[in-house]
């Protein structure tokens, strides 16, 4: 690891897969299972890179949101998909926790950074109590992988499955 002018790190891959191995352990841990949805919800950043590949990894669903959204929009997406797990930051942990009542179905929020002492569980507290070691599971090329919602500009918003032969192209 080096670190750039900016302060910011720069990680080898052997890292982002070591991290990837310990968060898919965390998830497995709180009965992640393969099919299953994990919103993401967090901008271009390291543990973006690190969340999809643990949950692609492990057979589940990541489900990209966006960090602008307000607590509507993310209560539909989150009920919608039956997400069972949230990964965020600072920027949306609050509209989260706000609708949280309502989506019986998250189970577990994971915060990044600041937003771990008003989640259930803190990013890299939690990654580092788990195992470098994983072992993938072999999915299939028309398997989910990610699930997308349409912008909603004539109606509810709907999910598009991407599956895993398709990742290459996106």
């Amino acid at each position: 690891t080096y670190t750039a002018g900016g302060g910011g790190h720069f990680h080898t891959y052997a890292e982002l897969q070591a991290q990837a191995n310990r968060l898919s352990n965390v998830l497995a841990d709180l009965g992640v299972q393969r099919g299953d949805r994990v919103a993401i919800v967090l901008p271009q950043r390291y543990e973006t890179a690190v969340a999809y590949r643990a949950v692609l990894q492990m057979g589940a669903v990541g489900m990209p949101l966006s960090t602008l959204f307000g607590p509507e929009a993310l209560e539909y997406r989150l009920q919608a998909s039956e997400a069972r797990v949230a990964i965020c930051d600072g920027a949306c942990i609050d509209a989260i926790n706000e609708v949280r009542d309502d989506c019986p179905l998250l189970e577990v929020v994971i915060g990044v950074d600041d937003a771990g002492r008003r989640a259930d569980l803190e990013f890299d507290l939690a990654l580092a109590q788990e195992s470098v070691q994983f072992e993938l599971v072999n999915t299939h090329a028309d398997e989910a992988a990610v699930l997308i919602y349409t912008s909603g500009t004539t109606g509810n918003p709907k999910g598009v499955l991407i599956p895993h032969r398709a990742l290459i192209g996106n």
